[in-house]
């Protein structure tokens, strides 16, 4: 077969941005199911393009048998027909018959066809899925389409539509027929047909990536977003820290005259957004949280369960507790912290005593803060420790213990480990994995980098208990005991083999 079809190719490669690889592997593949449709097989078959791809041929590979063995039309040839071909053949040797596409029934060169479309698409799905799929969890302009009775709303982004759902759209916002968009791409997934590419105006990192863009120093690592909390189309919390003590985070981010936090919040429609600098002790992190307010105290009361009262004036209550307690709300968000906001009077009517208060208030002294709050996605930020690890901690720690701070382990991580209220090697080396991957302020490298400290100071040494074994249900891990036949936790029935 001889066909021009270097024109076809180069279009397809233009058109709909398909490698020439692909085109070309995919020409083969039709054609060998177009070859085997109508010969049963398609082992023999061979393909060859010329240099330019201007043509193709196919052709049958056969072996020469002789005229009394000829058993196989399609994978042998007869002796007298293949000298017929080329004089100086033997039996054994093997010839390429070309093969004429004219030869082929209508419902070979039909599906041949048919394959060719699906193949085309399901190629063209992945070229555009693996683009987009590098876009994901990054910036995109897009134009307004149309909007489908649901409220969901389609945007072209270029090669392809994406969808703006309603539940990511903003309630500041309305758009018309081709109104530039820019959003933030939360998803992109296959579908049924073609691709399904979830759009996003309403995500804290749509707010992460318009900072990225109007801070340099941002982009820089220089200064690094903490968190984000949002309640899109109302108001946006953000927490900064900065890598350089000569830096002014909050200041970098607001710009001259406001002009960077000007420029963002333009372009989320004038939602108000709250610039604070990060700090790792609690009270203080509660106290810039709630801004705008003007926060005149905090007081810890459980640091167990993460819960402080914010006493402020009282024309400052409004302002701190926000709108329908938005402002709190997101401030509780933004620390992890459950916060009441109280004025004087309020707060001296609770039922605190003193020295409870001057307990927990000595936790938190500024001057040894030991608290480090979560760094999400941003990265780990470096916090000024002191030299030497205070004192009072030593108190969480039982006389047949160690204490981490006795090893030499950097001061950073045992301030981590001691904000989730772990001083000992004893109690590191009780956690889970599970439990030690839902510290989200430590990662992977660092929680090796204790385990081997540990190993490498300390010889751990399992205790042989006397008396009776422990069990555990296999379903949900609650202790059981041998006369038991149902656990007491989930209501799985038990039996014990006794080996």
């Amino acid at each position: 077969m001889a066909t021009e079809i270097g024109d076809a190719i180069r279009s397809m490669v233009a058109e709909k941005n398909i490698s020439e690889e692909l085109v070309i592997s995919t020409i083969e593949d039709i054609l060998r199911a177009a070859y085997k449709r109508k010969f049963g097989t398609d082992e023999n078959a061979v393909i060859e393009f010329s240099e330019d791809y201007t043509t193709v041929e196919l052709s049958s590979r056969r072996k020469i048998v002789d005229d009394d063995n000829w058993y196989n039309e399609v994978t042998e040839i007869p002796f007298s027909e293949a000298q017929e071909i080329h004089e100086d053949c033997e039996i054994g040797d093997e010839l390429l018959i070309p093969v004429d596409l004219r030869e082929f029934d209508r419902i070979s060169v039909q599906s041949a066809k048919q394959r060719a479309h699906q193949s085309f698409r399901d190629i063209q799905k992945d070229t555009l899925y693996s683009e987009y799929k590098a876009k994901e969890g990054q910036l995109i302009i897009g134009y307004y389409r149309r909007q489908i009775p649901n409220g969901d709303i389609y945007v072209d982004i270029g090669t392809t539509e994406g969808i703006l759902p309603r539940r990511n759209q903003s309630s500041r916002e309305s758009y018309g027929s081709n109104d530039k968009i820019k959003c933030y791409v939360e998803k992109v997934e296959k579908a049924e047909r073609g691709l399904r590419v979830v759009l996003s105006r309403t995500s804290p990192e749509l707010i992460r990536k318009l900072f990225e863009v109007e801070v340099p120093e941002i982009a820089q690592n220089q200064i690094d977003i903490i968190k984000i909390v949002r309640e899109a189309g109302y108001r946006t919390k953000v927490a900064v820290a900065s890598r350089n003590d000569d830096i002014d985070p909050v200041g970098a981010c607001v710009g001259l005259k406001g002009n960077r936090i000007q420029t963002i919040m333009s372009e989320i429609e004038g939602e108000k957004i709250d610039i604070l600098r990060y700090d790792p002790n609690p009270v203080n992190y509660i106290r810039n949280a709630l801004s705008p307010a003007q926060v005149k105290d905090v007081v810890v009361l459980d640091k167990n369960i993460y819960h402080a009262v914010a006493i402020v004036e009282d024309s400052q209550l409004s302002l701190a507790i926000g709108k329908q307690g938005l402002n709190v709300r997101l401030a509780n968000k933004l620390v992890d912290w459950m916060i009441d906001v109280k004025t004087q009077a309020q707060f001296d009517e609770m039922d605190i005593a003193k020295e409870a208060r001057s307990r927990a208030e000595s936790i938190f002294m500024e001057e040894e803060p030991f608290f480090a709050e979560e760094a999400e996605t941003a990265g780990e930020v470096e916090i000024p420790v002191q030299s030497e690890i205070p004192a009072e901690v030593e108190t969480f720690v039982d006389e047949d213990e160690i204490a981490l701070s006795e090893l030499p382990l950097d001061e950073l991580l045992l301030k981590k480990l001691q904000f989730h209220d772990v001083y000992s090697v004893e109690e590191f080396i009780n956690l889970t994995d599970e439990e030690l991957a839902g510290f989200g302020d430590l990662t992977e490298e660092e929680i090796i980098a204790i385990k081997d400290t540990i190993n490498e100071y300390v010889d751990i040494v399992e205790d042989e208990e006397d008396g009776e074994t422990e069990y555990v249900c296999p379903n949900c891990g609650a202790s059981i005991t041998m006369d038991m036949t149902v656990c007491p936790n989930c209501g799985t029935g038990l039996a014990f083999e006794v080996e």
